[in-house]
């Protein structure tokens, strides 16, 4: 580990490195600003808004952990968290676990090994990791049963921090839609194995649903994050500052702590040509980027010596 990610690491570890904790990674001054979710998007990001993020956006499955130390691409870009964590050591990151279609071997055993491959790689990496087990566990297509999904949510939880993992706050995370709202404790692991509510937003509609799933996290003394973001399916310059806008007043008046925004051209891409999200890059429309870098002054965490003079994390 370079010495700048250990002084890094060490500033924000506290206590509970040592107790071999579960750690919530709660920034007190400001907002943590993640991208994703794509390695060219994210490097576009960062070449053209010309800012570096606080963290970045990747993706493993239960199944192969991949996207890991190596780069992986099923028609949605290259996801490759190992080009970051050495590129920006400094960055946090937060890390979504696909098990669709898998929860059932993974509860009698089957991907122990793997369990145990991403705990050594989560102690490898060091930096905060925010982990979305299960993401968007509410989504109708995902299909996962509630009651095992509370299993194997717990399941891998106790194998991470059995394997003495410090360095993750754990993440449940809906879709926010309105075909699961009033009924997301049906698939709510319990306190001791949650350190974090998020959501998707990508319609503006999504924005009432996540207002109600966060009341609910308040009432748990659990902070808020935005999972997965961006305008999806809008075209128009105009369109798109109208969601950014209510985008930026829910994050504002909610108090989300955590934005994970997805910079990608999404049409681009195989995986998500025929769902026509159009293009949410920042840098690809003048106004737009203005929008964001001017709200971007507004506490947003970015990356390096800003995040480690100014962001606080609560154990």
């Amino acid at each position: 580990m370079a010495i700048f990610q250990f002084f890094f690491w060490m500033l924000f570890s506290g206590t509970c490195l040592a107790q071999g904790l579960s750690h919530p990674f709660i920034p007190h001054d400001g907002k943590l600003i993640i991208i994703g979710q794509q390695q060219d998007a994210i490097d576009g990001y960062i070449e053209n808004v010309g800012m570096v993020p606080g963290g970045f956006m990747g993706y493993t499955s239960i199944q192969n952990m991949d996207g890991l130390d190596k780069p992986s691409n099923y028609d949605a870009g290259i996801n490759n968290a190992r080009y970051f964590d050495e590129a920006y050591p400094q960055m946090a990151i937060q890390l979504g676990l696909y098990m669709v279609g898998a929860v059932d071997d993974t509860l009698a055993g089957r991907y122990d090994a793997n369990i145990s491959k991403l705990a050594q790689w989560m102690k490898k990496v060091g930096c905060p990791i925010y982990f979305r087990i299960g993401y968007e566990f509410d989504l109708p297509e995902n299909a996962y049963d509630p009651i095992k999904y509370k299993k194997v949510y717990r399941y891998i939880v106790d194998h991470l921090r059995a394997e003495g993992v410090s360095n993750v706050a754990y993440v449940w995370h809906s879709a926010s839609r309105i075909e699961s709202k009033g009924n997301y404790m049906d698939w709510y692991p319990g306190d001791d194995y949650v350190d974090w509510f998020a959501a998707s937003i990508f319609d503006p509609m999504q924005i009432a649903v996540a207002k109600d799933f966060f009341s609910i996290a308040r009432k748990h003394n659990k902070s808020l994050m935005i999972a997965e973001s961006a305008p999806a399916g809008l075209y128009s310059t105009n369109a798109k500052k109208e969601w950014f806008k209510h985008y930026f007043d829910f994050i504002r008046k909610d108090d989300v702590k955590v934005i994970s925004y997805i910079n990608c051209n999404w049409n681009s891409y195989p995986l998500f040509q025929s769902m026509h999200w159009g293009d949410s890059r920042i840098e690809n429309d003048p106004e737009i980027k203005k929008m964001w870098k001017n709200e971007m002054k507004n506490g947003y965490m970015q990356y390096g010596i800003d995040l480690i003079r100014r962001l606080k994390y609560e154990y």
